[in-house]
């Protein structure tokens, strides 16, 4: 447990990344998409930019995740090796 002397932070930061990421057990079901989507992924952005996608999405009919979800995979394509 931690005293008042000791400072603890939010999240202490990993020694090796690749352990880290693959030793987060299953996430907890969520919907008819856990076991798809299984990461969440928080970003900052400016509110202006929040409703830009917001609306962008609206237009094209899908959800703000759906569409995020689309470009990054866009942008970010397995790569031969790469553990699924």
């Amino acid at each position: 447990m931690t005293g008042p002397s000791q400072k603890r932070g939010f999240a202490a930061r990993p020694g090796d990344a690749e352990h880290w990421i693959k030793s987060s057990g299953p996430p907890p079901a969520r919907g008819p998409d856990a076991a798809v989507f299984s990461a969440r992924l928080t970003i900052d952005v400016t509110s202006e930019l929040r409703g830009r996608i917001k609306i962008a999405a609206f237009r094209r009919g899908v959800t703000v995740a759906d569409m995020l979800r689309d470009l990054l995979a866009r942008e970010f394509p397995p790569t031969e090796g790469d553990p699924s």
